[in-house]
């Protein structure tokens, strides 16, 4: 898990030093940093992440890159759903929203033709990758 936290720490610190822009495998994505409380000990975590903008409210997607079980972050935001994000140089307040089918595919369909690596992790996986839907409160 170290690997992840050091990497996840590296583009964070890009993120912030660069007003929300980063470089590598993110250059050019929207990316947010989530700020969320783990389900078990109650700590803040961090986590960087692909976005789509939806109106005003923000969706993101809990591939894991096409694990078979749901990562860490979407577990934690079903607990605990009022979170953060720090999006470029802001950091909005929003509430954590996991959206039913009807709702989640037009989304889903526009992030993987947007982001084609999203069809890829949805073919790794028999499960279903949740979209959350992170709206202002």
């Amino acid at each position: 898990m170290a690997g992840v936290s050091d990497w996840n720490q590296q583009i964070i610190d890009e993120f912030r030093a660069n007003e929300g822009r980063v470089g590598g495998n993110f250059e050019g994505a929207p990316l947010l940093l989530l700020h969320h409380i783990g389900r078990k000990s109650g700590t803040e975590r961090v986590t960087p992440m692909m976005y789509q903008a939806v109106g005003d409210s923000y969706a993101v997607f809990a591939s894991k890159a096409g694990a078979d079980t749901h990562p860490d972050w979407y577990r934690n935001l079903l607990e605990h759903p009022d979170v953060s994000a720090e999006i470029g140089t802001e950091t909005v307040e929003l509430r954590a929203r996991d959206l039913e089918a009807d709702e989640r595919a037009p989304i889903w369909e526009k992030q993987k033709q947007d982001y084609p690596g999203f069809a890829g992790y949805e073919t790794k996986t028999d499960r279903t990758i949740p979209v959350v839907l992170l709206e202002r409160r």
